[in-house]
């Protein structure tokens, strides 16, 4: 028995294991992965999400202003001494009076130059534009992301070199010492290698720690709440031959301004400023307005006419009148046009005008701004994408001859002929090139990817 339940939470202690290897520990992320993640948890998205849901709103609402308004009153009140009983106008002394009132009135809108339906066009143009705000924060994220990957990538090579150099030193430290115990080295020359063996060891923690704070950095991007056994998926990335691979600078600019958010956004806001120009220029024309009323009330002093005089018509007899029979019989109704016609208030309207071309002048700027930081932000990855492939090319070809350098320089230090100091200088040459050649790798796929990007393909590796 005790067997049994041994078996059954063996076995539910890996199923829980194995659910939770499932939920992400242990995964590695792959950059559309981390890229989809960070869109969907980042904090700046939601809350311009929200921004754009309150225009929604304000879109819906500036379309429920063209129907007509509808609004109730009621009123119950005590009047006391000398006072005027409104259901029957007749005036009261030393009394009580208590009386309701009731009313619905309703007003729309005829014509007001046509404000309320720019208003709408407006609102849309303003929506069309907060979501493009949306889509910006989206791009800068997904962007961020890329690098913060790349960076990881990077860290991991620079890693990888720093442990080969340092694990060549310590072959070199053990063919010392037994050149040391030989007598064909002085002893001086196994110290100083063992102290470049200790700086390459820092360079071995250097180089993980900085790997840690930059896998820290994307899990941050990424609103995780803790690194964890956190990693990423490692591609096969290849650098090409050729420069003329990378697409000019024009060619990517005149796709980008058709569906970068930040030119359309702007493009958006224009419009809107030039609807709120019509709008301001609306508030010269007339409004004409359609209204009307419907009032009833009650008063506990009215009586109601039980019998008149057949001869004078005048009332004789007076008894009690009921609540409901008072509220038929006071209802009165209306119905009216009224017509405002602006004619001077404080110059308001034209200084509102004057604001609006003021706004559409700035909503302009805004747009050609727009458009020349996104030409800049094009020209320098372009620029910067074929300064790194140049680097790159070259780094390779130093690093075939440092190399080369470095065997020959190793070999002539093992029987003697290349004092410490020399080995170490082509030692760290080596290093310096190989560093060189991995940066120079990732800044291009970064610039490259960034100009991708702005043509609208999506970030992917």
């Amino acid at each position: 028995m005790k067997k049994l339940i041994s078996i059954i939470v063996l076995t539910l202690a890996g199923t829980l294991m194995v659910a939770y290897n499932s939920l992400g520990q242990g995964k590695k992320w792959t950059l559309e992965e981390c890229v989809l993640y960070a869109i969907e948890h980042n904090l700046q998205v939601k809350q311009q999400e929200i921004a754009a849901d309150i225009q929604q709103n304000a879109l819906k609402q500036s379309k429920y202003n063209l129907a007509p308004s509808l609004n109730g009153g009621a009123g119950h009140s005590y009047s006391f001494g000398r006072a005027l009983d409104e259901s029957t106008y007749r005036f009261t002394d030393n009394k009580t009076v208590m009386s309701d009132y009731f009313s619905l009135n309703s007003s729309v809108t005829l014509f007001n130059g046509f404000t309320n339906r720019k208003s709408i066009e407006q609102n849309r143009y303003n929506l069309q534009a907060s979501i493009q705000d949306v889509e910006k924060i989206k791009n800068d994220i997904s962007l961020s992301i890329a690098l913060a990957y790349l960076q990881i990538l990077l860290n991991k090579e620079l890693l990888e070199v720093a442990k080969n150099q340092h694990n060549i030193t310590m072959e070199q430290i053990e063919r010392t010492s037994r050149l040391v115990a030989a007598g064909s080295l002085a002893r001086g020359s196994l110290l100083e290698i063992q102290a470049q063996a200790a700086s390459e060891e820092l360079q071995v923690v250097n180089a993980g720690n900085y790997l840690d704070l930059s896998i820290l950095n994307l899990t941050q991007l990424l609103e995780l709440d803790t690194v964890g056994d956190f990693d990423i998926i490692v591609p096969e990335l290849q650098i090409p031959e050729k420069t003329e691979l990378i697409e000019p600078v024009m060619t990517v600019y005149s796709e980008a301004i058709k569906i970068q958010p930040q030119i359309k956004g702007a493009e958006f806001q224009l419009e809107s400023s030039e609807m709120g120009l019509d709008i301001a220029k609306g508030a010269r024309s007339p409004r004409l307005s359609f209204n009307g009323s419907y009032n009833t009330r009650y008063s506990d002093i009215r009586q109601k006419v039980i019998e008149v005089d057949p001869v004078t018509n005048f009332p004789i007899s007076y008894g009690k009148y009921p609540f409901m029979d008072q509220l038929k019989d006071n209802v009165n109704y209306g119905l009216s046009l009224s017509l405002s016609v602006p004619i001077f208030n404080g110059w308001q309207v034209n200084q509102a005008i004057s604001n609006a071309r003021l706004d559409i002048e700035r909503s302009q700027y805004n747009l050609e701004y727009q458009k020349n930081m996104l030409y800049k932000d094009i020209q320098q990855a372009y620029a910067d994408a074929m300064a790194s492939l140049k680097k790159f090319h070259s780094s390779q070809r130093a690093l075939v001859s440092m190399e080369e350098s470095f065997r020959y320089t190793e070999q002539k230090f093992n029987v003697g002929l290349v004092n410490t100091i020399d080995y170490k200088t082509s030692k760290n040459q080596l290093a310096r090139t190989q560093s060189d050649l991995l940066q120079a790798k990732y800044e291009y796929i970064f610039k490259v990817k960034v100009l991708d990007f702005y043509r609208g393909i999506e970030l992917s590796l």
